[in-house]
């Protein structure tokens, strides 16, 4: 029988593919129905605290999807076209 953990797991590594390929949004919505799933799970086997600290997880996940949509958060890693752009 399939499991929440199992089905979780395959969504992890799809979205895993789907960040490696570049396309980020598609793999951030992969990764929120995975968290669905081990939100399942750990209600399932009656674990509160762990189910608050997946919720806090996907909540913090959406802000920043959120702010990466928007374009409020910076594209690179560089540090010197990050003082770039705050010039600009």
């Amino acid at each position: 029988m399939i499991s929440f953990a199992l089905i979780g797991g395959i969504l992890l590594n799809i979205g895993a593919f789907l960040t490696f390929r570049g396309k980020i949004y598609e793999s951030i919505v992969v990764y929120l129905l995975a968290d669905v799933c081990w939100i399942v799970m750990a209600w399932e086997r009656e674990d509160f605290v762990g189910v608050i600290s997946i919720i806090l997880g996907v909540t913090f996940g959406l802000l920043a999807f959120i702010k990466m949509y928007r374009g409020d958060m910076y594209k690179s890693l560089n540090k010197e076209d990050i003082k770039d752009d705050l010039q600009n």
